[in-house]
């Protein structure tokens, strides 16, 4: 099983505040799972998210 994040992990990985990770998860363009009031993102939907947002493909 992949490793879980946080929304302030991802916050702290790119800088962000943690209301934009959550806004990036209510667009749909980073994949999260809610396990009950929180959001865990995998290791996995964390490459999905950074494919999506390159330039050049």
């Amino acid at each position: 099983m992949s490793k879980m994040y946080s929304c302030a992990d991802i916050a702290d990985r790119y800088g962000v505040q943690v209301i934009t990770v959550w806004d990036w998860i209510r667009k749909k363009k980073l994949p999260a799972m809610k396990i009950g009031r929180d959001y865990r993102i995998s290791d996995k939907d964390i490459e999905t998210f950074e494919e999506s947002c390159r330039t050049i493909k």
